[in-house]
């Protein structure tokens, strides 16, 4: 990025917090802004920001926000109360994400014959993740039951680590097609990143904890600092691991999840970083998703390519999701709510970044494509139907009085960092 881009994004960062809080809970999301914004001053729209998603500085942009995201995601999702009072995501996770990968790669194969069985699941694991980033006003409609809201809260905390090994073998597997020769060394080196990662982030983020609460209790360490050996603690569970032949990013994701379940005091930077900083990253990589990845994903639009987007937002995604909520007592117009409030976003973009780019994928363009379509179309698509679906939504589920729905549960902080109201941030750890 030349200094002509750099003061063209800030301009645009600036705009929107300026207006941020007449767009919120309307049909303009940030992300959706963003990608717009990217697009439009892109090479692909008025040119007057040159953004390379191959350039040095943009990578270690992706790279970082993922390690954050991954550790934060886990950190801030309190598992035992998630195993107390949220069945629901459990189930989503357990049984709906699997079979999203599953129906994901026998559309892929009917529609792209050209693909390997491998590619095909490798693409299917590239867009099982979700982020309610993109429907925010879902999780924060106080009218959506909080269960619900929840469910959909927590699995999109958890799913992006939990595909993470899968994307990374299914990449390695994929890129055996490339090099017939060179096949047991990738599944080697596959299994290797699978297992060394997470022993590291188990060993790192357990000791992180205890360290932590250690120098807090004793006072040793004060709020600016608690937060910069958090933020220091992921990068170092990331490269610890990479030393280790393991794999980082899996690493930072089990390691987050040990640490915040391990942590005995209050981490308020993890809600404060989440709103600010961690607001920052992920704004700058839709931002970039706009103007350099989404030209590329419209120049190889096609008819197959743009119906395997909707299945992937629609059927691939819905149907799994049912057939995971059956026998939980929730009601059919709450499955239908839960199964398409899954965008595909944040997660989807850096896994694309940072695997699939440095893999050896023998249709890894194509991939590429499919996936950018998908998560620009499930920008929009989401984006536009959040508020007023959640809307609806809660109208049909007060109406519905005491059920499943509307059974009590925990309120979880979420990826910005929003909680229930401050006292709850000085409570959930």
């Amino acid at each position: 990025m030349d200094i002509l881009s750099i003061a063209v994004v800030a301009a645009g960062l600036l705009g929107f917090s300026l207006l941020s809080g007449r767009l919120q809970g309307t049909i303009v999301t940030a992300p959706l802004a963003f990608i717009v914004f990217g697009y439009v001053i892109g090479g692909a729209g008025l040119g007057v920001a040159s953004i390379d998603p191959g350039h040095s500085a943009i990578h270690f942009v992706a790279e970082f926000t993922l390690i954050l995201v991954l550790f934060t995601d886990a950190a801030r999702i309190d598992l035992g109360r998630v195993r107390r009072d949220h069945s629901l995501p459990v189930r989503m996770l357990a049984l709906g994400l699997p079979l999203t990968i599953i129906a994901g790669t026998v559309i892929a194969q009917s529609l792209f014959p050209e693909f390997a069985i491998w590619e095909a699941a490798l693409l299917a694991a590239l867009l099982a993740p979700t982020d309610a980033a993109l429907g925010q006003s879902v999780v924060s409609a106080k009218a959506v039951p909080v269960r619900i809201r929840q469910a959909i809260n927590i699995e999109s905390g958890l799913n992006d680590g939990i595909a993470l090994p899968a994307v990374l073998l299914l990449a390695a597997l994929a890129s055996t097609m490339h090099e017939a020769s060179g096949a047991g060394e990738w599944v080697r080196y596959g299994l290797l990143q699978v297992t060394l990662g997470p022993l590291a982030g188990i060993v790192i983020g357990y000791i992180g904890a205890r360290v932590l609460d250690k120098a807090v209790a004793n006072g040793w360490a004060n709020n600016a600092f608690q937060g910069i050996g958090i933020l220091s603690l992921a990068v170092l569970i990331y490269v610890s691991a990479e030393l280790v032949g393991g794999n980082g990013f899996i690493a930072v994701f089990v390691g987050g999840a040990v640490f915040g379940n391990a942590l005995q005091h209050p981490c308020t930077f993890l809600f404060e970083f989440m709103e600010t900083e961690g607001q920052l990253l992920m704004l700058i990589t839709f931002l970039v998703f706009g103007a350099a990845l989404l030209p590329e994903g419209i120049a190889h639009l096609s008819p197959s390519v743009f119906l395997y987007a909707i299945m992937s937002l629609t059927v691939i995604r819905m149907i799994p999701i049912m057939i995971s909520l059956s026998g939980s007592g929730v009601r059919l117009p709450t499955q239908l709510f839960l199964g398409w409030f899954g965008p595909r976003g944040l997660a989807s973009i850096l896994f694309a970044l940072l695997i699939l780019e440095e893999s050896e994928v023998p249709h890894k363009n194509e991939l590429l494509a499919i996936t950018v379509i998908t998560v620009a179309l499930s920008a929009l698509l989401h984006g536009v139907t959040a508020a007023p679906l959640a809307k609806v939504y809660g109208r049909m589920a007060a109406s519905m009085g005491e059920c499943e729905e509307n059974q009590p549960a925990a309120e979880l902080p979420l990826r910005e960092g929003h909680t229930k109201n401050k006292t709850d941030r000085n409570t959930i750890k």
